[in-house]
């Protein structure tokens, strides 16, 4: 016996979570429910499913077994929706997007605000963590990254390129000596990633300029953005955060100017999902277009 598929559902989340409260978080549930819901399931199917330890819950080889068999009825549920159109051709249902922060925060909340204006039944979800999302873990439906993977069963979309520079608020460059080559910044404080925290080499801005200490940094783009605001220092920020932005200018145009792209980045099995196929293209030409306006009055 299988189980019903909300059981398969929960087992999946433990299963790829190895723990109750990671898995918990993810479904919104409290880890003792979580915990009775894997013990009714192991009964159900009499079988141990996971080995129990301070470190967390590992699959048993019927865990495995099981595993195999979720996965393999989890793409079935989500091919058996795929081809649904919603009246209207309207998008519904609940969609989550894994961003970095600096694109969470300065360009999806209006992208999706617009989405859900035009679609009443669709529910997004932004995640904005400063890591990589793992979609084989389903932590998202789908993410947005700064760099093209290159291993695992993924379908990959550029987006747009956006550009960067270094910027300091004008309190700041006002009582300071002035900055007038890449040179005059060694007399000033930086602003940006914690070093061994940058999760992706694209992130590593400074290490560009040959600048290493950074006495005010963050693992979060929007944290350093309000360090520079609040006269922090001088940082790298996105030009699209500056219309958020003001009191901050940018400084050494001509000297500093860093180029990156957005990817949207799908798990292969949703390939032929159509409903997250149509999604996935509002939300890159969104995306396009606000990057483009944003940078515009920068």
């Amino acid at each position: 016996m299988m189980g019903n598929w909300d059981d398969l559902r929960l087992f999946l989340a433990v299963a790829r979570e190895q723990s109750l409260s990671g898995a918990g978080k993810l479904l919104r549930l409290d880890p003792a429910t979580l915990g009775r819901r894997m013990a009714r399931l192991e009964k159900t199917m009499q079988a141990v499913l996971f080995v129990k330890s301070p470190s967390g819950y590992a699959l048993t080889e019927a865990g495995v077994q099981l595993l195999s068999r979720a996965e393999a009825a989890e793409q079935a549920m989500r091919q058996a929706t795929a081809d649904v159109v919603v009246p209207s051709d309207q998008l519904a249902g609940q969609i989550r997007i894994g961003a970095p922060d600096g694109c969470a925060n300065y360009l999806l909340p209006q992208v999706c605000a617009r989405l859900v204006a035009d679609n009443p039944g669709l529910d997004i979800q932004i995640v904005a963590l400063p890591r990589v999302f793992n979609l084989s873990r389903r932590e998202a439906d789908m993410a947005i990254g700064v760099s093209a993977p290159t291993a695992g069963r993924l379908v990959v979309q550029k987006i747009a390129d956006y550009q960067l520079h270094l910027a300091a608020a004008d309190s700041y460059l006002a009582a300071r000596p002035a900055i007038r080559t890449v040179a005059d910044l060694q007399g000033h404080r930086l602003v940006g990633y914690i070093p061994d925290m940058i999760f992706d080499r694209e992130l590593d801005y400074l290490a560009e300029l040959g600048m290493t200490r950074v006495p005010l940094a963050s693992n979060s783009v929007s944290v350093q953005v309000n360090m520079i605001r609040q006269g922090g220092g001088v940082g790298i920020v996105h030009d699209f955060s500056l219309p958020a932005t003001p009191g901050v200018t940018r400084i050494l145009t001509g000297d500093v100017h860093l180029s990156r792209a957005f990817y949207l980045i799908r798990h292969e099995d949703d390939r032929r999902n159509l409903r997250l196929s149509r999604f996935a293209e509002a939300l890159a030409q969104g995306v396009r277009a606000e990057v483009a306006k944003l940078e515009a009055i920068a």
